[in-house]
């Protein structure tokens, strides 16, 4: 069985053969730029892992991940157009290479690429496959649409927050997980207790980068800190610092909160803030329940630990633990 890196490279070098020499090339360009960024690829690499627990012939479930990365950077396009993004990876976002406009027409042409791609599971799981991954591309809308909602609310709950990112974040995770498991034929039971790992390894995942956007660095991170302060986004950290700070620190947030100048003294400002009220713990704690919950399900896998242990090492590595 193939390592994760290893799955990476396998999939990669499927990747940069991908056709994309239809025309207009000014549509395609953007698709290429992006695909082009790199990253973990955590979602096919899911998938193929997920697909090669009961087969190794990997290759019969390629065009689904191919597939499901090419929905997962659609989804990244449109989301750097709504959340004026200048960062995506360490890199220009397309909107600031390009425009808006080539942004929303290359994302709107991924999703139709990725669609085709789907479609060329073989024909005994194509049923299965396709209501799976259309299920889960409404869910990522409803998830999408909760975040921007919250935007205009100052009464988010923190278990509305967590619905919200299993919708944008997790399913999509599950939905590789379970699609590998679906191609593989493994039984009905490992199929949804892996979609369940891949739900809890997401919330975690979430959370994490919840956190690192506060406290991380931006070589690691691959985007600016602080982003979601200055944005006042409804994350994990924020609800919770609204929730638990005394009058005082209320005030300071709010006006904060309120402040659109000096990003950098705002950034530094809300940090302290979350710093004296411990939210940073809090989610520290929780990205560890989740993380948890989320080997419990891979340990209820009816395989041999030693056929999991590569998934298990993955889910380590995401969340950047040792055991």
């Amino acid at each position: 069985m193939r390592t994760s890196a290893e799955t990476l490279e396998y999939f990669n070098r499927a990747l940069a053969s991908m056709p994309l020499d239809r025309q207009p090339a000014s549509l395609y360009e953007p698709i290429k730029y992006v695909l082009s960024l790199g990253g973990k690829r955590i979602r096919p690499v899911l998938l193929l892992m997920a697909y090669e627990l009961y087969h190794d012939d990997t290759d019969s479930a390629l065009s689904t991940a191919l597939g499901l990365e090419t929905y997962h950077n659609y989804t990244l396009l449109h989301d750097d157009v709504m959340d004026r993004a200048d960062v995506r990876r360490g890199k220009p976002t397309v909107h600031k290479v390009w425009n808006e406009n080539a942004a929303i027409l290359s994302g709107d042409a991924m999703l139709v690429l990725a669609y085709r791609l789907m479609a060329e599971t073989a024909p005994r799981h194509l049923k299965a496959v396709m209501d799976l991954f259309t299920e889960t591309a409404l869910e990522i809308g409803e998830g999408q649409q909760m975040d921007l909602e919250f935007e205009t609310r100052d009464d988010v709950r923190e278990e509305e927050y967590i619905e919200m990112i299993r919708l944008k974040t997790s399913v999509l995770l599950a939905c590789a997980l379970k699609l590998g498991a679906l191609q593989a034929d493994a039984p009905a039971a490992d199929a949804n207790r892996l979609y369940h790992f891949g739900e809890q390894l997401g919330l975690a995942f979430q959370l994490q980068d919840d956190l690192l956007d506060v406290y991380g660095d931006f070589k690691t991170f691959g985007k600016k800190i602080g982003g979601d302060i200055l944005e006042g986004k409804k994350t994990f950290m924020l609800i919770n610092a609204l929730r638990l700070a005394d009058s005082e620190q209320r005030k300071a947030l709010d006006y904060w909160l309120a402040t659109a100048t000096e990003p950098e003294k705002k950034i530094a400002a809300v940090t302290e803030l979350y710093n004296q009220i411990g939210v940073r713990q809090l989610a520290e704690a929780k990205i560890h329940y989740y993380f948890e919950a989320a080997l419990a399900c891979l340990d209820e896998v009816a395989l041999p630990s030693e056929r999991k242990e590569n998934l298990r090492s993955l889910a380590l590595s995401l969340l950047g633990r040792k055991n």
